[in-house]
């Protein structure tokens, strides 16, 4: 039987400074702590951020850290507190950021009641001192949800593109009988993406419910959407295996239109951020689009092209291989 009602993976490196902030608020997730498990990993932090866990153990019994010697990246970080997981629920949480008091308490009320695989939540997004609320994009509430009947239309955001781990709670047996917790090792940028999509494929009811809250704090200095160096190229390896998760589905044909669009988007926002990049990082960078693109039907990736807006056309249009066809004008 589950230890914890709640196994919570806390991913952290070289943020040493934050971690009190998101410590102090676990403290004031249930009345009882017990009910809590805390799995901080150290991913090769140079700071240490098992010396600020050691004062928060007395109010977190459940708290164990775990290290990696050398950094191996988000998705590995995860995939260490997950293999130690304890409890019923599983759920994550980055270093840097905080939950409100009872957040956890209210998302493990609703998967119980809800009787659901997940549940998603809203956040608020914390940039430059400014904060604002972001609502996860449904507007049904504590209403079970057929996953994959969320993922449509293409055109519009939807829960598909809110791929945010931590925004949410997961039961167990979505972890231990269908393996769509884990996440795809040695990915270190967009690591969320072919994990959102094998969730939303693989399991069969999800809720989106309201909570106390979750702050992310946003584009700090030291995160990797900051950083210009070859794990950016990561995106397109991350986008081949979100495509390839649904060119196997049964439903393929009505679901590559939006892994199409959400591709040209990221890949549209990184091109404009090449311009930073040395000459070499930019020339893989297009490469890389290129034959990422290339996994899709053309006549869906020249779809998608025709419906993006007019901006996001012209970083895209030099660089698009479209099965050797040439995108419109």
């Amino acid at each position: 039987m589950p230890s914890y009602d709640v196994s919570l993976v806390v991913t952290v490196r070289d943020q040493a400074p934050l971690l009190r902030d998101a410590l102090t608020s676990l403290t004031r997730q249930f009345e009882d702590p017990s009910r809590l498990q805390v799995l901080l990993v150290d991913d090769g932090s140079v700071d240490d951020p098992a010396a600020v866990a050691a004062e928060y153990a007395p109010a977190l019994p459940g708290l164990t850290v775990l290290r990696h010697e050398q950094p191996r990246g988000l998705s590995e970080a995860r995939n260490t507190g997950l293999a130690a997981a304890q409890g019923r629920t599983l759920g994550f949480m980055d270093g840097d950021d905080w939950f409100a008091p009872g957040h956890l308490a209210s998302l493990l009320h609703s998967l119980d009641t809800l009787g659901v695989d997940f549940v998603r939540t809203d956040l608020i997004e914390e940039h430059a001192g400014t904060r604002k609320p972001r609502r996860a994009p449904h507007g049904l509430r504590s209403v079970p949800l057929v996953p994959r009947d969320t993922i449509l239309p293409a055109t519009r955001t939807t829960l598909i593109d809110y791929p945010y781990a931590w925004a949410g709670l997961f039961h167990r047996r979505v972890h231990e009988e269908l393996d769509l917790v884990r996440f795809r090792d040695g990915l270190h940028t967009a690591e969320d993406r072919p994990w959102i999509w094998r969730l939303f494929l693989g399991t069969s009811s999800l809720a989106v419910v309201d909570s106390p809250g979750i702050l992310y704090r946003r584009g700090g200095g030291g995160t990797l959407t900051q950083i210009l160096d070859e794990r950016q190229l990561q995106f397109t390896r991350a986008f081949a295996l979100a495509i390839e998760a649904v060119a196997a589905d049964f439903e393929a044909e009505r679901f590559l239109p939006k892994v199409a669009r959400q591709l040209l988007g990221v890949s549209a926002h990184q091109l404009e951020r090449s311009r930073a990049m040395t000459p070499e990082l930019r020339r893989r960078m297009r490469q890389s689009i290129g034959e990422t693109s290339a996994l899709l039907p053309a006549e869906v990736l020249r779809e998608a092209f025709d419906e993006v807006d007019a901006r996001r056309a012209r970083v895209l249009r030099p660089w698009l291989a479209l099965q050797g066809k040439a995108v419109s004008s």
